[in-house]
């Protein structure tokens, strides 16, 4: 004890700048809760905007109106941007391959992204469609929720990439990955381009699930590359004919 307080005589004047720093943390503690609440309470006031309900001044009612409007457009442009980002991957044959989680339902966090970005489409409102405040609020909560399971999905498929893969197919990725390089290339031969498509169908045959659609992109990158009536009739394995 009397070594104690032999300290605090010799160094007392550390009281002053502890003191400050004390200070400084209890005023950033409550200027944080401060912003928190300021938070709260401007999305309860566009909550009861959106549905056009009055709030203390009269002259302020339209203005908050379309606040809440904007904010209801601001969920939706939400939505539909981490659904592009979603059909970046889904459209993109080298995407797929580069990272195949993305497509895989039976990765659990794939799945779990699949279900929120359900769940948001679903409580998608329909324009014009009258909604409560707690029909708001579950749209918002869904497309949040959408959003975080998107950014958890895609950062494991990128750290994964094709680890769940054996090395033999992990072999066949990489080929296939370099035939398409091939079959959109302006500087092969139609046939090498035509040969090099379907090898890469080949390739992916049971590893990765390509999707219609993802077909439709990958036979339009090819077709846009072949010279102007070089491209054969569709197959399964041939890209369309060009558009006049």
């Amino acid at each position: 004890m009397q070594d104690f307080w032999n300290f605090a005589g010799q160094y007392w004047w550390l009281v002053f700048p502890l003191f400050g720093m004390t200070m400084g943390a209890i005023n950033a503690r409550v200027k944080h809760r401060e912003v928190s609440a300021r938070r709260r309470h401007k999305e309860q006031l566009e909550l009861l905007a959106a549905q056009g309900g009055s709030l203390s001044a009269p002259a302020e009612a339209p203005r908050a109106v379309a606040t809440g409007d904007d904010a209801l457009k601001r969920t939706e442009q939400a939505h539909d941007d981490v659904t592009h980002r979603w059909l970046d991957y889904e459209l993109d044959a080298t995407k797929l391959i580069t990272y195949p989680a993305m497509s895989d339902g039976r990765q659990p966090l794939t799945a779990a992204f699949l279900r929120a970005k359900k769940v948001a489409d679903n409580l998608r409102p329909v324009p014009g469609e009258p909604l409560s405040p707690e029909r708001v609020r579950e749209y918002r909560d869904a497309v949040t929720d959408y959003e975080v399971a998107f950014e958890v999905a895609e950062r494991e498929a990128r750290r994964v990439k094709d680890a769940a893969f054996t090395p033999d197919e992990r072999k066949r990725l990489d080929t296939a990955k370099q035939l398409l390089t091939v079959a959109t290339d302006q500087a092969a031969t139609p046939n090498e381009r035509q040969l090099a498509y379907k090898r890469v169908r080949e390739e992916l045959d049971g590893l990765i699930w390509l999707s219609d659609e993802a077909v439709d992109e990958l036979e339009k990158k090819v077709a846009l590359e072949l010279p102007r009536g070089a491209a054969q009739p569709r197959s399964s394995t041939t890209p369309p004919e060009p558009a006049a």
